[in-house]
C-alpha cells in the first residue's frame, strides 16, 4: 500500500501548486458523489438510463442526468441513440475512461482497507465500553 512519505510533504511552492491543480482537475472531472459509481456501473456494458438508475442504489432520475451530460462532456461516457420505435438511448465508456483502471482499483481497494478499519475500531469501542 503507498503512504505519503517525507519527500511528499516538502515540495517546492510550484510543485505544490502544480499538484494542487493537478488533484483540482480530476476531482472537477471524476469527483462528486456519483460520477466513478456510474462509471464502475458501466464497466458490465452499455446501459439504458433506467438500467443504469436501477443498479447506482440512491440517485434519482435528475442527478443521474446530469452527472451523465457531465461524464460525456469530459470524454468519458458515450451517449448513443437508436432511431426507431421506440427511441432507445444506451450510454457507454469509452475508450478514455480506461485510463481510469487505476484510480478505480486504487480506491476499491482503500475504500474496502478503511471499511474494515473502521469495523475493527467499532468493535474495539464497543469491547471497551463493556
Amino acid at each position: 500500500m503507498a503512504k505519503l512519505n517525507s519527500s511528499d510533504m516538502h515540495l517546492s511552492a510550484e510543485a505544490c501548486n502544480a499538484n494542487l491543480m493537478a488533484v483540482g482537475d480530476a476531482l472537477y472531472a471524476i469527483g462528486g458523489k456519483w460520477k466513478l459509481r456510474i462509471i464502475v456501473a458501466l464497466k458490465t456494458g452499455s446501459k439504458r438510463f433506467n438500467e443504469l438508475q436501477r443498479s447506482i442504489e440512491g440517485i434519482s432520475a435528475k442527478a443521474l442526468a446530469a452527472e451523465l451530460k457531465d461524464l460525456e462532456l469530459n470524454g468519458f461516457v458515450h451517449r448513443r441513440v437508436f432511431t426507431g420505435t421506440p427511441i432507445v438511448v444506451s450510454y457507454e465508456l469509452t475508450e478514455y475512461s480506461g485510463t481510469l483502471g487505476d484510480v478505480l482499483d486504487a480506491l476499491s481497494s482503500w475504500g474496502a482497507m478503511h471499511r474494515e478499519t473502521i469495523r475493527k475500531s467499532m468493535r474495539k469501542n464497543k469491547t471497551a465500553a463493556v
